[in-house]
């Protein structure tokens, strides 16, 4: 009995020609054994190179760090094309310098304090990240909230953060000056006070240089502009650098 070994478009051949081929496929099988060699020498490289691939692969991914910007208009990009605001750019410089970082941005334009400490926890469950970047408080002062009740909504994002694990960097703001220079200082006393209480690196003023400067600024004098966006990402580069350099070195 002759075994068919042609595909199923092919079964209606004569039986000799299935002999033939048959036989084609017997003396490459006995009669050329470099032939099996060969390719079972290069079916194996393959296989190691695939390995290979895989590994630094896996590797690579394990050293990136996910870093969470959890924040407001200013970071939502309010106002400005999409894809132009600063935590946009801050990921382009990070990956022309070689960190290992991604950034998920999970601003909103009008949040408050109490409103992030409310996402939070979906949020580090959801993404499970290294680095939580707070830029909140804002719209606290804006809007005259609490000052005592936006202290607690920080803090207690600050200690959900720090109980996982993970590194907390605060990004602090200030009030117009029409909201009096007393309640300003009271303001940005909430940000020096929570950065002491739990340790963690403040840059005290995300607009600085930007803020009250009309060119730099939208209509409503409240959201920089589009050309501000390079600044914003100088100052928060600057104050975060430093950290970015100490967890490379310490991988390395």
């Amino acid at each position: 009995m002759v075994v068919n070994i042609l595909n199923v478009s092919e079964q209606n051949v004569p039986w000799v020609r299935q002999y033939e081929v048959l036989n084609e496929v017997l003396k490459f099988t006995f009669y050329k054994p470099e032939r099996i060699i060969r390719n079972l020498l290069g079916l194996m490289s393959l296989v190691l190179i695939l390995l290979l691939t895989n590994t630094r692969t896996v590797y690579a991914t394990a050293e990136n760090e996910a870093w969470v910007v959890l924040g407001d208009s200013i970071s939502a990009g309010y106002g400005i094309p999409e894809g132009q605001g600063w935590v946009t750019l801050f990921q382009e410089k990070l990956d022309a310098s070689g960190y290992g970082v991604r950034m998920v941005n999970e601003s909103i334009s009008g949040d408050t304090t109490a409103g992030g400490l409310a996402r939070l926890p979906e949020i580090l469950e959801r993404i499970k990240p290294n680095t939580v970047i707070i830029e909140l408080g804002g719209n606290d002062g804006l809007r005259g909230l609490s000052l005592s009740a936006m202290e607690d909504n920080l803090s207690k994002m600050i200690g959900l953060c720090l109980s996982k694990d993970i590194r907390v960097l605060l990004l602090g703001m200030k009030t117009p000056p029409n909201y009096g220079r007393k309640y300003g200082e009271l303001f940005e006393s909430v940000f020096d006070s929570v950065s002491k209480q739990h340790n963690v690196s403040l840059l005290p003023f995300l607009l600085e240089g930007v803020g009250g400067y009309q060119e730099h600024m939208q209509n409503d004098r409240i959201h920089p502009n589009g050309g501000a966006q390079k600044m914003l990402l100088d100052n928060v580069w600057t104050f975060i650098e430093p950290v970015l350099n100490a967890i490379s070195a310490k991988k390395s």
